[in-house]
């Protein structure tokens, strides 16, 4: 009975923040604070009940925890929730990042404070709602759910950016961008549903149903087509990611922190839990197409974060690069590659988090995110620099981070399966020692290139430090201590490459 609440507290804390600014400026920041807390502990309490690793039996997905209400019965559209060791990590994530994006925006933000929460909340209760639907149109309404609050969120609270753009252009480009790879899936989810239909008689729209819809090679190809342009975009995958350094680098830093560590991860889950499963031989014969498609990104991602003047534009990029793993990952079928998956998107949400709260407060000080304004800020502010470094490095895959482990496990798993590909992406941790080190050089280091850069700056407050030295804590713990989060997803991760591979033998590489 838990699952409902996981999705129902944002919205309902999401409601009351907006309603309650009346009493006063700060009660919105409480509410939402508090609210997350409860998800997050809700989350926690379903973890430690426990019993994720159990052996499962092959290709068919067994849950945690279920919950079934009907919705709309002619059609067979029930409120299907359930959860296992997968999208229990994922709501744990979404948790964590909600309390820290309350936290990191409690000064940022002034003006509709109530509206800015609601926003917030409803966000985080949409990306639930996708880890948790299991019925596929729950599950895209969800996905849809989540893009409206986004688009208030840039476009009301937005930064301008460096280079003039304004944010209400960011907002209409991800709007956009998304509406219309959503509505792709949408017309792929209905296509799906009319084919178990002519199959069987019975129209539904549960996950479980559809799993055995027996259809032709070609139905299948553009069907799997049409579920994968929708999480490209949303991933994003190199060239549908033209909606990322905009909306990146003009969101408020809690926009920044909820995109970057919890948006993009509904792509990878969306192709782990729906795109790989409903479609096998489709994908695997996509397969060679997508894992190239990874490693361009992984280049692309990491040349033009190198070249990019705005810092949070350049961790934008790096986002697009990191994802570029994930994917080679998912499509390898390989069950030690999919377990590093997981770690590098758990790693990742929290390393790019981390960056993307040091630039808010980055911005706070000196009012700008143009690194030729910067330079020589390492003596000027206590603690930020040296935390910046420490996030620096562990997004180039530095050992004892978790991003380390992520990479590791996804190379060591995709070598096996596809060595010519693994050996290429190798090479792209070369460049994202190369990214790193010129932001930390740019922002860091050298002279002082502005009046602002080169008098002394406030230090870093209790509540900022103790966000970013969470998020180190968490990182280095990831990077040492794997083993519960391995633990946790090794069944649903195994039963996903079973029904992978199983159903694709005959066509795989």
């Amino acid at each position: 009975m838990l699952l409902p609440w996981l999705i129902l507290i944002p919205f309902i804390g999401g409601f009351l923040c907006w309603q309650t600014e009346r009493f006063g400026v700060k009660m919105p920041r409480w509410i939402a604070l508090i609210t997350m807390g409860l998800t997050l502990a809700l989350g926690l309490q379903l973890w430690l009940q426990g019993g994720y690793s159990l052996t499962q039996s092959a290709g068919i997905p067994q849950w945690q925890s279920e919950f079934i209400l009907p919705w709309i019965p002619r059609f067979g559209i029930t409120i299907h929730l359930a959860i296992d060791g997968l999208s229990l990590l994922m709501v744990v994530l979404t948790g964590l990042l909600g309390v820290l994006a309350v936290l990191c925006s409690w000064n940022e933000i002034q003006k509709y404070q109530g509206f800015f929460h609601l926003n917030l909340m409803w966000i985080l209760g949409g990306v639930i709602g996708v880890f948790l639907a299991i019925d596929m149109f729950l599950f895209f309404f969800f996905w849809e759910m989540m893009l409206v609050p986004m688009y208030f969120l840039i476009a009301l609270w937005g930064h301008k950016a460096s280079d003039g753009k304004t944010r209400i252009t960011a907002a209409t480009k991800f709007f956009i961008y998304t509406q219309a790879s959503g509505l792709v899936m949408l017309i792929a989810i209905l296509a799906l549903v009319f084919v178990h239909y002519n199959a069987t008689g019975v129209w539904t729209f549960n996950y479980q149903d559809l799993l055995k819809t027996p259809m032709s090679h070609g139905v299948e190809y553009l069907l799997m087509l049409g579920f994968f342009i929708a999480f490209a975009v949303k991933m994003p995958v190199v060239p549908l990611h033209g909606w990322l350094p905009d909306a990146h680098s003009q969101a408020p830093t809690a926009g920044s922190v909820d995109l970057a560590g919890i948006l993009l991860k509904t792509a990878a889950y969306g192709l782990l839990r729906f795109a790989l499963p409903l479609f096998p031989n489709a994908s695997a014969e996509f397969a060679p197409i997508a894992m190239w498609l990874g490693v361009i990104g992984i280049f692309y991602g990491a040349w033009m974060a190198f070249t990019q003047y705005d810092i949070k534009r350049l961790i934008a990029y790096t986002s697009v690069s990191h994802m570029g793993f994930v994917l080679i990952a998912i499509y390898t079928g390989s069950q030690l590659a999919y377990q590093g998956a997981v770690i590098q998107m758990i790693a990742h949400g929290l390393s790019a988090a981390g960056l993307f709260i040091l630039c808010g407060q980055l911005y706070e000080r000196l009012h700008t995110r143009d690194m030729r304004m910067m330079g020589g800020l390492w003596s000027k502010i206590k603690w930020l620099p040296a935390l910046s470094m420490f996030f620096a490095v562990a997004t180039l895959g530095m050992p004892g981070t978790g991003n380390f482990v992520g990479e590791f496990m996804i190379l060591f798993g995709s070598f096996k399966v596809v060595p010519v590909i693994t050996v290429i992406s190798t090479f792209g941790l070369v460049f994202a020692s190369v990214y790193s080190l010129a932001m930390l050089h740019r922002a860091y280091f050298g002279k002082a290139k502005s009046q602002i850069a080169a008098q002394e700056l406030p230090g870093m407050s209790l509540r900022e430090l103790f966000i970013v030295l969470l998020l180190v804590v968490l990182l280095v713990l990831l990077g040492f201590y794997p083993q519960p989060i391995l633990d946790t997803s090794h069944s649903a991760m195994g039963n996903i490459q079973q029904w992978f591979v199983n159903s694709a033998s005959n066509t795989r590489l």
